[in-house]
């Protein structure tokens, strides 16, 4: 439980950035298309009421990265770049088990004690597990920073792995899977990684098909510890009413030991290639359709990933109880209302280390699924040719405020440090974020979307009653438009953009 006291005064910090000329020219210099650069507003010095991200490594390679803002409460984690990418076909679902056993006892807690502790603080303690990443973290008072950082410590590096609890944490998961597979837009997005991504360690789920949890034992929940919870893979974040100093000193005391990387280096990523394809599971007998479209996009670090933001935000989303349909900014926000062509669709932009998933997810009635599909291509298709200034403008200005808006609350923010600690190694500040997104004008919308999307083959995931949802090759042809010439006068000339079934 976080407790959270309306009347804490928050205290505000003067930072100064001094920014090396290499940092300089970054902000200065933002990729916004093959070659060429675009000038943002940037100064060597800037000076924020804003905390501090302190970076400090340990001898083993762990980061310790922490933001003091003074708080009664705060949110430390560990965030350990190892996820079910790193899985092979015999051990997926490995990764997720592991955060299952986690808090089922250590050598010196039991898990009752662990969890009365928890309790007593008055203190949370939570883990998930992504295709990238494994994250412990607990929410506490500040004054209980150290024991939140044992406790943390202890269940990551002592875990007992008793049988009996591997036997019973193995039914918790079977139900799990169960319970996943009520959520339709969670099992369309297991479908797109797994055509988008074949035979490749992206493809497979998170959680692991379900003769892989019968069979996980406790050999290979020690091998994936072994191989993969070393020091330079593992951030220590935190956040809230953090003294840095005592965060490093209870890392160098509770971390200190952790194997750094092997002679040999760490174990390379998988190499995970995209492959334009499509898988339909056809069920007349739901009431809705539920489909998702996507391009392969670009990687964290990649300089077209905040063109491809912008981009995503100029899709948008929307859904039936909305309102003001016809009236949003979205152009197929517009559509979809008008034309009542769907329930609801969600633009999404998915990002992994290498790659990434750009495109959109739908729920459609039976009926609407043709023409639905038609207008998300040719909405596509427009930010690659025509989209305007204005457009931009306010999706710029959108993508700066849902990004400000998501950093509420101590924990959230610890979770941007310690993602953006194992994506960037560093945290990008909030200055050189918005220098970046305020660079991309309507020409880099085109000049991306034209890389990533333009007659390019997408993936394609399809559930329910799909009758209508076009042949593959026919949603192929509708990521181009034909670029056709024909005389008009003895002057002059037509250029005529037609789609893949002749509308202009």
């Amino acid at each position: 439980m976080t407790f959270k006291n309306p009347f804490q005064l928050k205290r505000v910090c003067r930072i100064t950035y001094n920014l090396s000329m290499t940092d300089v020219f970054f902000l200065q210099c933002v990729h916004v298309g093959k070659g060429r650069f675009r000038a943002a507003q940037a100064a060597t010095e800037v000076v924020l009421n804003v905390p501090e991200t302190r970076v400090s490594p340990l001898e083993n390679g762990l980061q310790v990265a922490s933001e003091d803002s003074g708080l009664s409460t705060c949110t430390v984690g560990l965030w350990i770049d190892a996820g079910s990418r790193y899985e092979n076909e015999k051990n997926n679902g490995t990764a997720h088990f592991l955060e299952h056993m986690a808090f089922k006892g250590t050598k010196k807690r039991s898990q009752l004690d662990l969890e009365l502790e928890i309790e007593n603080m008055g203190a949370h303690l939570n883990a998930y597990t992504s295709r990238e990443q494994t994250v412990y973290y607990a929410k506490a008072f500040s004054k209980d920073l150290p024991r939140a950082v044992e406790i943390l410590a202890d269940i990551i590096q002592n875990s007992t792995l008793g049988e009996a609890e591997i036997e019973r944490e193995r039914g918790v998961i079977l139900r799990e899977m169960q319970e996943v597979e009520t959520n339709l837009q969670e099992v369309v997005f297991d479908y797109l990684h797994a055509t988008a991504y074949q035979k490749t360690a992206l493809g497979r789920t998170i959680l692991g098909p379900t003769e892989n949890i019968k069979s996980i034992n406790r050999n290979d929940l020690v091998e994936y510890i072994t191989t993969h919870y070393k020091g330079p893979r593992i951030v220590l974040a935190a956040a809230g009413g953090v003294c840095h100093e005592e965060l490093l000193d209870l890392a160098k005391c509770h971390f200190g030991n952790l194997p750094s990387a092997p002679e040999g280096g760490l174990p390379p990523l998988p190499p995970c290639s995209f492959t334009g394809s499509e898988i339909r599971i056809r069920d007349d007998k739901m009431p809705l359709a539920h489909i998702a479209i996507a391009v392969e996009a670009a990687g964290w670090s990649d300089p077209d990933t905040i063109p491809l933001m912008v981009a995503n935000t100029l899709i948008g989303n929307w859904d039936r109880s909305f309102g003001g349909g016809v009236n949003l900014s979205s152009k197929l926000a517009q559509i979809a209302c008008h034309g009542n062509l769907c329930h609801s669709f969600q633009s999404f932009n998915t990002c992994y280390t290498d790659t990434g998933l750009w495109g959109l997810y739908m729920v459609c009635e039976p009926s609407t699924v043709q023409d639905m599909v038609h207008f998300v291509q040719r909405e596509w298709i427009r930010l690659c040719t025509s989209v305007t200034e204005n457009e931009v403008a306010r999706a710029r200005n959108l993508l700066k405020t849902n990004m400000l808006l998501q950093l509420d609350g101590s924990t959230p923010i610890c979770e941007d440090i310690g993602r953006q600690m194992l994506c960037y190694k560093r945290r990008i500040p909030i200055p050189e974020l918005e220098a970046r997104i305020e660079a991309i004008d309507a020409q880099t919308i085109r000049e991306v979307c034209t890389k990533y999307i333009y007659n390019k083959h997408p993936a394609v995931a399809a559930l329910g009653p799909i009758e209508q949802l076009p042949e593959y090759n026919k949603i192929c042809s509708g990521m181009y438009w034909l670029l056709l010439w024909r005389p008009y006068s003895a002057s002059q000339s037509i250029f005529f953009h037609l789609d893949c079934k002749g509308r202009a």
